[in-house]
């Protein structure tokens, strides 16, 4: 069972990685904003799970993997959302798109 929880953390260190790369190499602050997203949610996700697994498991604590199962679900719920309203944000202050940008559907929602 240890091997599943380092493969989980092994998992989040991958996304995290991604994650950053994709911040480096991405065109705009939009896609960058989308990239640091799934690292909050995707590089934690696997250790929080890896965390209740540990804690369940080795450690018998049921009050720590309860708590970080708690952790856990928060962070999918608010992350996106975060992310989501601080490109919102950016947009309403004027923060440009990628000349790369094809289409702009929120700014066509925007006009109506």
């Amino acid at each position: 069972m240890i091997y599943v929880i380092y493969a989980l953390i092994i998992v989040s260190l991958f996304f995290a990685a991604a994650g950053v790369v994709g911040m480096l190499r991405m065109p705009d602050a939009y896609c960058r904003m989308q990239s640091s997203t799934n690292v909050g949610t995707l590089g934690t996700l696997g250790v929080m799970i890896a965390a209740v697994l540990y804690s369940a498991i080795y450690l018998h604590d049921g009050g720590m993997a309860v708590k970080c199962a708690v952790i856990g679900i928060f962070l999918i719920l608010t992350n996106p959302i975060a992310g989501h309203a601080l490109a919102k944000g950016a947009y309403h202050h004027g923060v440009r798109l990628s000349k790369k940008t094809i289409m702009d559907k929120y700014g066509e929602d925007m006009e109506k």
